[in-house]
């Protein structure tokens, strides 16, 4: 038996299965060791997951997870869950488990548009090709994180329309000073500003909010899919935003020459399928 995981920087999806059969699953929050110490990762698994995931040792611990792009991040995180399950550990990359959860084991381009975005070129095995994603002050085009920062910034210069700024505020409850802390003073901004980002979704038929998203996304292309063979390559995404702006991510993809085949909301379920073939 084995626990697989998949981790954004908002939540973390937790699964043992039995070959491909759920014995249970749970979500905690999102673990990043870009924003998290070894203590708080370790801290934050033991008291949220359920008492069926440390029952027994098992046979291993898959962990997919934002931040953990380097040796050196992998091993934070590794050293946390080894102290919780005391069972084999292996860490990956988000990345490669959105790559394994949208081919398992066919060839492909894969995209995650959620709180951050990342993209690859997969084999069927692992990552032959990334295209830095560079966080969400120096990239992360398309994401959340982005289009948050884009809106956020608009009404802060009252750039944004009047009538949406009037309805952010009141429906966030929130003054702009207090925008302002939950950025610059607050952990984990990433996640504020995703979170911001959503209030978009529900004002598409405004052309402003529509460009705004539109534009975001085709940055994402023009920065990162153009790196790609994309013409050859089956293209899919993975994400919230991927999946909650669908429509304008197809739109965009048929502009710039791309076709997306598969749009999804969680690599889990293709995970478990992937290390089911083991």
């Amino acid at each position: 038996m084995k626990i697989i995981a998949d981790s954004s920087s908002t939540r973390t999806e937790w699964v043992l299965v039995d070959g491909t059969d759920i014995i249970a699953e749970a979500t905690t929050e999102g673990l990043n060791p870009f924003f998290q110490s070894r203590r708080e990762i370790s801290h934050s698994v033991r008291l949220q997951l359920p008492d069926i995931f440390f029952k027994r040792r098992w046979d291993k611990v898959y962990f997919y997870g934002a931040g953990c792009s380097t040796e050196e991040k992998k091993d934070t995180v590794k050293a946390s869950l080894v102290a919780q399950f005391k069972t084999p550990i292996e860490v990956e990359s988000d990345l490669l488990g959105a790559a394994r959860g949208l081919f398992v084991d066919s060839a492909g381009l894969a995209c995650i548009l959620g709180t951050g975005s990342n993209s690859c070129l997969y084999d069927g095995r692992k990552i032959v090709k990334n295209v830095r994603p560079l966080g969400f002050i120096l990239g992360d085009e398309g994401s959340g994180s982005a289009l948050g920062k884009l809106f956020l910034s608009d009404c802060l210069k009252n750039l944004a329309p009047q009538q949406l700024q009037d309805e952010f505020y009141t429906h966030f409850n929130v003054t702009p000073d207090e925008i302002m802390d939950s950025v610059y003073v607050m952990s984990l901004s990433n996640k504020t500003l995703s979170k911001y980002s959503f209030f978009l979704a529900e004002h598409l038929d405004d052309d402003y909010v529509y460009e705004l998203v539109h534009d975001e996304i085709m940055r994402f292309f023009r920065r990162n899919i153009s790196q790609y063979d994309y013409a050859t390559y089956p293209l899919c995404f993975v994400g919230s935003v991927a999946c909650t702006y669908s429509d304008i991510l197809k739109t965009v993809a048929s502009e710039f020459g791309a076709s997306v085949e598969k749009i999804i909301p969680r690599s889990l379920p293709g995970l478990i399928v992937f290390h089911g073939q083991k």
